[in-house]
């Protein structure tokens, strides 16, 4: 008979530690991507004012989409580990260790039941909305009204809403409960 070294119950807590430490390392990248925003938006709208150009505002939509996109994704992948760990690695680990209940990681289920969570959810939803499709719509309105337009740049002004809309769209789907994240939410 061949002893093994490592047993499954060792690679499950290992695939454990490892996802998350993934899912700790995209939590802190996505929360520092609203500061990256904040700070991007600021320097943009006060070499804006300053140079009294108000088509530099045009650079807030692209990069508010691609900084709002990545924070998107970061946050479903985290929210797709959380789903792992109760549905598949949770259960599979409780099986073998015989656990009362198949319960184990039990914090991956109980901060999910927090009668503050939905409101939370809703706030959260609105703060991405404001940070990644707010602002920027709100400079292309203002450049849009400051009449020194040009053809081009209204043309490019219009796609880069319509991308802000669907950028929109996206972060509100992965949002309700029904949306597209929802099942690792």
């Amino acid at each position: 008979m061949v002893e093994r070294d490592v047993t499954v119950g060792q690679l499950l807590l290992s695939e454990y530690q490892t996802v998350k430490d993934e899912q700790k390392t995209r939590i802190g990248f996505r929360d520092n991507l609203l500061y990256v925003t904040l700070t991007v938006v600021a320097a943009v709208i006060a070499a804006a004012a300053q140079a009294r150009q108000t088509s530099m505002l045009l650079a807030l939509p692209p990069v508010c989409v691609v900084l709002g996109w990545t924070y998107l994704v970061n946050d479903q992948k985290i929210s797709a580990i959380g789903a792992y760990v109760r549905t598949e690695l949770g259960p599979r680990l409780a099986a073998l260790a015989g656990a009362e209940g198949g319960e184990v990681f039990r914090w991956e289920v109980a901060h999910r039941t927090d009668t503050r969570r939905v409101p939370r959810k809703v706030l959260q939803c609105v703060v991405d909305l404001l940070a990644f499709c707010v602002v920027p719509l709100s400079a292309l309105v203002v450049y849009w009204a400051a009449g020194d337009v040009s053809a081009g740049l209204v043309a490019v002004s219009v796609l880069e809403a319509v991308t802000v809309v669907g950028l929109g769209v996206c972060v509100v789907r992965y949002a309700v409960p029904f949306g597209a994240g929802a099942a690792a939410g």
